[in-house]
């Protein structure tokens, strides 16, 4: 049984028979699909379907995502019929007030920066190096500091004052001389690194929406992210305690590993920063992966989600993709339960 799926062959569509969906591109059918157990369908660049086939993922109530060829969110054709009335009425006052938000932004970032922190001592110890071992302790410094703030602007301005350390060590982290980090840059990614940070936090922005529409929520309102049109600022919010040890471990891994390498890579230059619309930007982008290292990519990430962990609160292993799910429904009840409050998922060592 299939519940993910990804489509990434440029100029594919969709194709339905019987309860059977297959992805044909020009004349070859490569690939079919049962559409029992399928979940979620992805679809990543210039893939179509006929509105018979989009009604049909409707009915079966198939949650389908549609990406650019780089991975960045485009649209989600939504099945919202969550009757959990209670629960969003909560999540709009306890969210809607300036205290409790700012009190739930603290414990985010706290638990992005632990996470960080865990993250770069560990490989600190790993690779002797007393760059990580320090820029880890500067970030403990600071987890203790965002805990005790209680306005949102401060909470942000520590949350940046912690990227910026994070990031400023991050080439201690790259062991294949291959490839090159100067800082965090996105829209566009100048570099493979950055293409691929970028790619796998799309990716694990994703797994938390839908882990959020399933719970009954709305994720266009959060605490750390202001709300934005179309920005799923909850997402957004929850989605940032998983970055360093399953998007910057998968990045790094496949980087030091030797998985991918510069010439898996598009450049184009000269590199613009300013673009005419989002098109010109698809165009023009300085950098993007080719097709075959997509694949490896989301087969590595794919891979690693199905990984199993044990999850305290439960006292059971459960897989990185069900773990996403339990921490959104605890998110779920702290706002039900406001004397309950939300905990990030802190990584062990």
């Amino acid at each position: 049984m299939t519940e993910s799926l990804y489509i990434m062959e440029p100029g594919s569509y969709l194709r339905r028979e019987g309860e059977t969906l297959k992805v044909v591109n020009g004349d070859t059918v490569t690939a079919e699909i049962p559409a029992n157990g399928l979940k979620k369908l992805i679809l990543m660049g210039y893939v179509s379907m006929s509105g018979y086939v989009m009604d049909y993922l409707i009915k079966k109530r198939i949650e389908t995502v549609f990406m650019t060829p780089t991975g960045r969110f485009r649209a989600r054709l939504a099945i919202d019929e969550h009757k959990h009335v209670t629960l969003r009425m909560s999540q709009y006052s306890q969210l809607g007030d300036k205290l409790v938000a700012a009190q739930t932004a603290s414990r985010i970032v706290a638990g992005k920066i632990e996470n960080m922190y865990r993250f770069l001592l560990m490989r600190g110890r790993q690779y002797e190096s007393d760059d990580l071992k320090l820029a880890a302790a500067k970030l403990k410094s600071l987890c203790a500091v965002v805990r005790n703030s209680s306005g949102l602007e401060h909470i942000r301005g520590i949350e940046g004052a912690s990227g910026n350390i994070y990031f400023n060590n991050f080439p201690h982290l790259i062991k294949n001389q291959d490839f090159f980090f100067k800082g965090r840059n996105r829209r566009p990614p100048l570099d493979p690194v950055n293409a691929m940070l970028s790619f796998v936090y799309t990716l694990l922005t994703n797994e938390v929406l839908s882990a959020i529409k399933t719970c009954g929520l709305d994720p266009y309102l959060g605490s750390l992210h202001e709300i934005d049109y179309g920005r799923p600022s909850l997402a957004c919010d929850l989605v940032e305690e998983y970055r360093s040890y399953l998007g910057d471990r998968l990045v790094l891994g496949l980087i030091n590993r030797r998985l991918v390498h510069p010439d898996d890579f598009v450049f184009r230059t000269p590199v613009k920063t300013e673009f005419a619309d989002e098109d010109d930007m698809k165009q023009s982008r300085p950098v993007e992966m080719k097709p075959a290292v997509n694949r490896t990519f989301v087969a590595a990430y794919e891979e690693m989600m199905n990984r199993s962990i044990f999850y305290p609160p439960i006292e059971k292993k459960i897989t990185y993709r069900w773990l996403i799910y339990q921490q959104v429904k605890q998110f779920g009840n702290s706002l039900e339960t406001p004397d309950v409050s939300y905990q990030p998922f802190i990584w062990e060592n």
